[in-house]
């Protein structure tokens, strides 16, 4: 059996860090590193990479890997007292041989399971006792589907709180020809002005610079469309009621060493989180949050998304009406 059909592949990646490689019949792959929980990379059944990592990301511990999709885990950003993005994404994670009953397609094999838990050293700067399981799968049209599962393992009948995002990191053409639709209308809160609340304005999130907004109450599927590329990225999440959007623009760019000076270009990223209203979990209690992404061909090309466009054809229909010809 050629390795290219095997569904799930243990191998070495960027300085011997142990990877799965997940394949589904079509064509599709994606990539995670034991080393964070992380995805590093999903392609579609062309061979044609969909996630961003930076080419000057170091693989190399304790430094998180820049690009992809990192587990912010307990903590969002600083939005608490441990060093930013929690340490989820810094830890090794495992195998997890015998995962608890999963609903799940029977015909797809291109999936694994990791599971994390609290080291001693993690009990030092966060004091509590977790399990979380991960599980990340490609469907049979190459959809790329992560669940992540916490369940609060406590013995000393505490809660624990804690923040969470899917910091994704999608590759796109040129970032000044790509727009962001399903967040017009809603509250955000704004990192780049001390995280104040306003009102996002306009049809559609487009960008000509910095970007770092966390968007409140968001609705379960966010699309990105990019013109260059004809190609629409859709987020679906469940249980992430919050969604940030972020790009770092060319001063801040210049500023991370591990991160090339014109690749904000590039790449975009577009979060399901849940940081605005922080989950507790009690003792035994398990929470459960999930994305899906797929890509599919972009009709914004053809305007059937421009508002001109859709304003124009319903003048036109109006006409034709008028005129009894339709």
């Amino acid at each position: 059996m050629s390795s290219e059909r095997v569904p799930v592949e243990l191998s070495k990646g960027v300085n011997g860090l142990e990877k799965i490689i997940l394949r589904e019949t079509r064509g599709s792959s994606a990539e995670v590193y034991l080393y964070g929980g992380h995805v590093t990379s999903w392609k579609n059944e062309h061979g044609e990479e969909l996630l961003f990592v930076s080419s000057k990301a170091l693989f190399k511990p304790p430094k998180a890997i820049r690009g992809g999709i990192p587990i912010c885990f307990p903590q969002f950003s600083n939005h608490g007292p441990l060093e930013p993005h929690g340490f989820a994404r810094n830890r090794l994670w495992s195998i997890d041989t015998d995962p608890p009953a999963f609903p799940t397609n029977s015909s797809n094999k291109a999936y694994i399971d990791l599971i994390l838990k609290p080291s001693e050293e993690d009990m030092k700067i966060w004091p509590h006792s977790y399990e979380f399981r991960l599980r990340v799968a490609l469907g049979p049209g190459g959809d790329l589907m992560l669940t992540s599962r916490i369940r609060n393992t406590n013995t000393d009948g505490k809660p624990f709180t804690f923040t969470f995002a899917y910091h994704t990191y999608f590759s796109v053409s040129d970032i000044s020809e790509v727009r962001v639709e399903g967040l017009e209308t809603l509250d955000y809160l704004d990192n780049l002005l001390n995280k104040q609340r306003f009102t996002e304005q306009g049809d559609a999130i487009t960008f000509e610079a910095e970007v770092d907004k966390i968007y409140l109450s968001t609705p379960t599927k966010i699309a990105i469309l990019d013109h260059e590329k004809k190609r629409t990225l859709v987020l679906r999440k469940d249980g992430l009621p919050d969604a940030v959007v972020w790009n770092p623009w060319d001063k801040k760019a210049k500023a991370m060493a591990d991160f090339g000076d014109d690749e904000y270009k590039h790449m975009l990223c577009v979060e399901a989180a849940a940081i605005e209203k922080p989950i507790t979990l009690k003792p035994g209690e398990e929470w459960r949050g999930r994305q899906e992404l797929s890509a599919v061909p972009s009709s914004y090309c053809s305007g059937q998304l421009d508002p001109r466009r859709v304003l124009q054809a319903m003048l036109w229909m109006s006409y034709y009406l008028s005129m009894g010809c339709l």
